[in-house]
């Protein structure tokens, strides 16, 4: 069992008497300011040496700044160095301390999915684990993934067609003509046949191709035996294909689970490279730009870097850093104990390794250079914003919001959030906005703001009670592992209100949002409408900036060169393509649903036999009630509901 000591609050906070008493046990302490917000997140082998330590020797700079702020700790004692580096980063992901290295995560990393179902399906995936399946990855690339994709569906014939589609399916289609699909939706393949090729797909994407050589050779022998020569001769070429991937794509002869990291450092900004191999095959590489939080260390920042990136994406076997970090055994056995097998984290390598470490270290300076670079351009625009728009401050945090539909259809608001340094795409928001008239602009754009600044004071009210809820999660470690703690980061994230809110629209919008933030009694947001020039060409933009004292706005009109319009029309755009992207996903959705789906009494079989038999939905419609209940498993009852459903009867209330 866990255990948590609090410290009392005291304006002096003597932290040597504070670690005197405590346990030399593992665990995670925590460090608070004067007014309660959380300063820094840590883990320990031995929590009163760790403690000690801030208190006993001399400090960095930026340490000591840290522990001068610190009016209270509390810890949470663990039974392992491992389970304290796993709460460590549940804390630090869900209460984002001030001090702590944070690993900017916009859930953009491409995967491949193998869902969980009858038949299941191989895909690529992005955003948010919501289906339920087995993903493999995260992939540094989506050529990466399409890759990966193009291999499984020569080898294991797979499908990968989406469920409306293969429900409705009444002959097979061009991928199984090609031999990329064993034709599972025409009945094609039997189920355990399926269900095997399923197993040896997902042997091979956890990188055990050899066993699953073995098993098929031994397969092969089998059947060889049992004169079955035709399943004899499938089994040998697809061990055949196997063969003949692991002979191109290995590291040092061998095949290889195995991720490379450099990082490299310029001031307090860091570029994390990472370089993946995966059963032999390199994947390529991509670059993470963590905040660093004023910390100088490259050291730290990687150290921070493997532990945070690793509790969310699974470690591979072999781990190679281009410099030692601080409690590389401790972070090597807590990714051991989460991976249910041995992970290794190597700083000395010879031969090929070396010269991938070597690589990956020129990358992460080139990358880190051009960050730089567009970092200091960012904050041009920035600062060019906060004069064209008589702003006291640069605005930290700004929000967008577009409205998209298709002749009123299916409309969507979006909401993009972009701060200091760029898009905050974790932050992203979509409204599917219902109720309104079609194509009325104004009253979805009201409807959207209203829902997004109604909870933005709903959870201010609501921030103390979260920060009890915290405290009292963290009692439980268990609990925060289950993300108990993590309640608390909605909250906090929905009460931050936007510096400057840009409103894609004339007048009309933007006297909605004036009027919703007036109805909600929310202030010190600057409101500035976007409206496009006559010609709807870029820099012709019309900037609406919000009256004094009742008196009407100002219009600014920049033109192309300003860089703060610049800024402007990045974050119009993102805000457009984000509006653009959920309206047509939600448009698509609407056409893919078949209205036979929401009979009930119709399952798959039915629905499959009713497609086939009439040769689509359109036939279906067109015939009697008679001849729908001559279709297998449909009868009287059955057919007058199918009529009536496909022929809007039930809503005049008639059979």
């Amino acid at each position: 069992m866990t255990s948590r000591i609090d410290a009392p609050a005291d304006d002096a906070f003597d932290g040597r008497a504070y670690a005197r008493d405590l346990t030399t046990a593992p665990g995670v302490y925590r460090m608070y300011a004067a007014d309660g917000s959380l300063l820094y997140v840590g883990k320990a082998a031995a929590l009163k040496k760790r403690v000690a330590s801030y208190f006993t020797k001399a400090l960095p700079t930026r340490t000591a700044a840290m522990v001068a702020q610190i009016a209270r700790m509390d810890v949470t004692v663990t039974r392992t160095s491992a389970e304290a580096l796993l709460l460590e980063n549940q804390l630090i992901k869900s209460l984002l301390p001030r001090y702590n290295v944070l690993l900017r995560d916009d859930k953009s990393y491409p995967y491949v999915v193998l869902t969980r179902e009858s038949w299941p399906r191989i895909a690529f995936h992005r955003g948010a684990r919501s289906l339920p399946g087995r993903y493999f990855g995260p992939y540094p690339s989506v050529l990466a993934v399409r890759d990966t994709l193009n291999l499984m569906q020569k080898i294991f014939r797979l499908r990968s067609c989406e469920d409306s589609v293969f429900r409705n399916r009444s002959r097979p289609c061009l991928q199984y003509q090609i031999g990329r699909c064993s034709g599972p939706c025409v009945g094609l393949v039997q189920a355990r046949d399926y269900a095997d090729s399923v197993r040896q797909a997902t042997m091979f994407l956890d990188g055990r191709s050899d066993d699953l050589t073995v098993e098929l050779t031994a397969a092969m022998e089998d059947a060889s035996a049992r004169l079955d020569f035709e399943d004899a001769a499938r089994l040998r070429d697809l061990i055949a294909s196997i063969r003949k991937l692991q002979s191109r794509q290995y590291v040092d002869g061998t095949a290889a689970d195995l991720d490379v990291l450099a990082c490299a450092m310029r001031g307090a900004q860091a570029c994390v490279m990472l370089l993946m191999f995966r059963d032999g095959r390199n994947l390529g590489t991509r670059s993470f730009f963590p905040k660093t939080n004023g910390e100088d260390s490259a050291e730290e920042v990687l150290a921070a870097f493997v532990s945070q990136y690793y509790a969310e994406h699974g470690p591979p076997r072999e781990i190679v850093l281009d410099r030692d970090i601080p409690e590389r055994e401790v972070i090597e056995e807590a990714l051991s104990v989460s991976a249910g097998r041995k992970v290794q984290l190597k700083t000395s390598v010879r031969s090929e390794r070396a010269g991938y470490l070597d690589l990956v270290r020129r990358n992460a300076e080139v990358a880190l250079a051009a960050e730089i670079g567009s970092n200091a351009a960012q904050r041009a625009r920035a600062e060019a914003l906060r004069d064209l728009l008589g702003l006291g401050e640069v605005p930290q945090r700004i929000e967008c919001f577009d409205i998209s539909h298709t002749m009123g259809e299916a409309t969507v608001a979006s909401c993009v959030v972009f701060d200091a340094d760029g898009p905050v795409r974790g932050q992203y928001r979509r409204y599917n906005i219902e109720g309104v008239a079609g194509g009325d602009d104004y009253a979805a754009m009201r409807q959207a703001l209203e829902r997004r600044f109604r909870r933005a004071v709903e959870a201010a009210a609501s921030v103390p009670e979260a920060v009890a809820a915290e405290d009292a999660a963290a009692a439980v470690p268990d609990a925060v592992a289950d993300d108990a703690a993590a309640v608390a980061a909605p909250v906090r994230a929905a009460a931050v209100l936007p510096d400057l809110l840009l409103i894609d629209g004339g007048a009309g919008q933007v006297a909605q949002a004036n009027a919703v933030l007036a109805d909600l009694g929310v202030v010190d947001v600057h409101v500035v409408g976007v409206a496009k020039g006559e010609a709807r060409r870029a820099g012709d933009e019309t900037l609406l900036l919000p009256g004094v004292d009742g008196k009407p706005g100002r219009e600014l009109h920049p033109g192309a060169g300003s860089l703060g319009l610049q800024l402007i029309q990045q974050v119009r755009d993102e805000a457009h393509r984000f509006a653009i992207t959920g309206h047509r996903g939600r448009r698509q959705k609407a056409r893919n649903v078949s209205r036979l789906e929401d009979i009930s009494g119709i399952g798959p079989r039915r629905r499959a036999n009713l497609l086939r038999h009439f040769g689509g939905l359109a036939g279906l419609k067109a015939a009697g009630i008679e001849e729908i209940a001559r279709v297998e498993g449909i009868n009287a009852a059955l057919a007058e509901r199918i009529y009536a459903t496909l022929h809007g009867l039930e809503s005049q209330g008639q059979p």
